[in-house]
Formats: C-alpha cells, structure tokens, sequence
C-alpha cells in the first residue's frame, strides 16, 4: 500500500481544514487506517483510526469533539475533518495503515504516507 497524504496549510485558529490520503494497492479496504502528527521536537503521536469497514472509530482525546475520521473504500481514501483548530494542532500529519484492527500505537502502523504540514495561527 503506497499512502499519498495532502490537503494541509496554513489556517487561523477557529478554522476548519480537511485532510485526505489517497491509497494504491488492492489492499485498501483490508486495511485499518490512522492518522498521526509529529510536532518540531517532539514524538509521533496518533490522532485518530478508523476499522477496515469504517463502522469503528477511535480518538485521541485532543482530537474528540474537533476532528472526524472518514474513509471511502470506492475511492481508496481516508480523510480527517478538522474543526476548531488551534495552534496546538500545528504538526505534519501522516496517514498510516495496517492489517487487521485499528490501533493507536505507530509502531503498529505498517505502511506510511509522506506526511503533510498543517500550520494553525493564533
């Protein structure tokens, strides 16, 4: 599974921002998919997944209430709606995927997307 992530910029805090990654293989569907964010200087930490299916979903607890995880399996993506978005959600964003259940730890996380920069200005 080759992961291409996009749609990050620059945004005041209070706005919306809507990522997507776009998926190759035939594995797709077969896979659950996450989204995580690194910081400068500091640790990859996991933002939200969603099952195979997309009946299930998991946060982290910064993320619950402002970001919704989404996929379309037609159209091999995932995206993570962003709303009230604050400084503090400044980071790149990588989409990640694995085999089986969705999970919050990286290192579960087989395959890597490029990593997209979001920038929230206060």
């Amino acid at each position: 599974v080759q992961l291409q992530a996009s749609g990050g910029g620059l945004v005041q805090a209070g706005g919306s921002l809507r990522l997507s990654c776009a998926a190759s293989g035939p594995t797709f569907s077969g896979s659950a998919m996450g989204w995580f964010r690194q910081a400068p200087g500091k640790e990859r930490e996991f933002v939200a997944a969603i099952s195979r299916s997309g009946t299930s979903t998991y946060y982290a607890d910064s993320a619950k209430g402002r970001f919704t995880i989404s996929r379309d399996n037609a159209k091999n993506t995932v995206y993570l709606q962003m709303n009230s978005l604050k400084p503090e959600d400044t980071a790149v964003y990588f989409c990640a995927a694995r085999d089986g259940a969705l999970y919050y730890k990286p290192e579960f996380y087989t395959y890597w997307g490029q990593g997209t920069l979001v920038t929230v200005s206060s």
